[in-house]
C-alpha cells in the first residue's frame, strides 16, 4: 500500500470518530420513553462529547477514543474496508501516531428517536504545526442503550480532492 493511501485511510478515520460517546449521563429532563427525540438535548449531547472527542485526540487518547463506540460499532471510511469492533482502537492509534493533534466537527444536523440519534456534519484535521491534513463530511449513528448513548456507525468522506 502506497504510504499517501495509508495517510488518506487513517485520516478518513479520524474524521469519522467525530462523535462519540461513552457518555452515560442523562440531561435533566430526558424521557428515554418518549416517541420523539428532544432536539435541544441531542444537539447539547452531540456537541459535549464532540468536544470531548477533540480533546482526546489533542491528548492522543486512542483508548478513550475508542471507549465512544459501542463493541458492535462499523467505522465507514473511503477507500477502505469497514473497521469493526476492536479494531476501532487500531485505527485511532494509527491515526494518532500518523500526527494527527486536531480535529473539529460542526454538526449542520440532528434528527432521530430516543434510541437513535442521526447526526450529519463537516470535520477538520490538523497536525501539530495546524497543516490541513483533510476535511471533509460525516454521518455518525449514535445508539442508546439502557440509558447510555455511544457510536453505532461512523461514516466519513473527504471533500479533498484525490492525490495523484
Amino acid at each position: 500500500m502506497r504510504p499517501t493511501l495509508l495517510i488518506f485511510v487513517a485520516l478518513n478515520c479520524c474524521s469519522l470518530f467525530s462523535c462519540n460517546s461513552n457518555n452515560s449521563e442523562k440531561a435533566p429532563g430526558e424521557k428515554v420513553e418518549s416517541s420523539t427525540l428532544d432536539k435541544k438535548w441531542a444537539k447539547s449531547f452531540v456537541d459535549s462529547i464532540n468536544a470531548k472527542f477533540s480533546e482526546q485526540i489533542a491528548s492522543g487518547d486512542s483508548a478513550a477514543l475508542a471507549s465512544h463506540y459501542w463493541p458492535d460499532a462499523e467505522l465507514l471510511l473511503d477507500n477502505s474496508e469497514a473497521v469493526k469492533g476492536k479494531d476501532i482502537l487500531n485505527a485511532w492509534g494509527a491515526a494518532i501516531r500518523m500526527g494527527i493533534k486536531e480535529m473539529t466537527f460542526s454538526t449542520t444536523d440532528i434528527t432521530g428517536s430516543p434510541t437513535f440519534i442521526i447526526e450529519t456534519g463537516n470535520y477538520e484535521i490538523k497536525d501539530g504545526s495546524k497543516s490541513l491534513l483533510d476535511k471533509g463530511k460525516y454521518v455518525v449513528v449514535w445508539e442508546n442503550r439502557n440509558g447510555e448513548w455511544k457510536l453505532y456507525r461512523d461514516i466519513g468522506s473527504t471533500s479533498m480532492p484525490a492525490a495523484k
